[in-house]
């Protein structure tokens, strides 16, 4: 089982690149293997019709989709930029959206944030949410938002409150197993995680998409 981690932001030494390698390092020792990416290996104009038509797809909207087909799960640990989804995740997720087969249907993501502010960046999470699952995305319910993270770390990359680091734990290690279920256990009914407006009279041995 494979999962895609990366961090939605471009700065050098970011702090959501500090919990995305930190997350990663959690899946790891829940038994999945990690790809680690960052957003400037997506780098990408602009989403403009125009150059759509008449250029395609760039090569960094290529590259994400491909490494989103590749894993079974993908983790976005982002920025909240204004109350909001930062530019370029966004400008990244529509970009994408347009290559057909688009690649986040059915995807499972997990999703969270680190922050200088007392909200962990935590209303960005519930924005990002939103085109997401409007492109059939299986946003994980449990979200992890870390408050004043430029104090949050320890030098060995740890989160230094034991509490938020066996939160984070905790958490990681659920999304995983949810995950291995989905992967592993197909001829399991998918009622059991369906989520708002889902609903499938499939037989036991169909997946809902089909």
């Amino acid at each position: 089982m494979q999962v895609l981690v990366f961090g939605a932001a471009l700065r050098a030494g970011s702090l959501n690149a500090r919990l995305a390698s930190l997350t990663a390092r959690l899946i790891a020792q829940a038994g999945a293997e990690v790809d680690i990416g960052r957003m400037h290996d997506f780098d990408m104009p602009l989403y403009d019709g125009d150059v759509e038509a008449a250029e395609g797809p760039p090569h960094g909207a290529l590259a994400l989709r491909d490494r989103i087909q590749r894993c079974d799960a993908f983790v976005i640990s982002s920025p909240e930029y204004n109350g909001s989804v930062p530019g370029v995740l966004k400008n990244a997720i529509d970009w994408v959206s347009r290559i057909t087969p688009q690649p986040f249907k059915t995807k499972h993501a997990l999703l969270v944030s680190a922050s200088p502010s007392l909200v962990g960046g935590n209303r960005g999470l519930w924005a990002l949410r939103v085109p997401l699952e409007h492109l059939g995305t299986r946003v994980y319910p449990d979200m992890f938002s870390l408050a004043r993270a430029y104090e949050a770390f320890t030098e060995d990359g740890q989160l230094a409150q034991p509490d938020l680091q066996q939160r984070l734990a905790d958490t990681v290690s659920a999304f995983v197993h949810f995950v291995e279920a989905d992967v592993r256990y197909v001829c399991l009914r998918r009622r059991w995680y369906e989520f708002p407006a889902e609903y499938t009279e499939a037989p036991v041995t169909h997946r809902a998409e089909d």
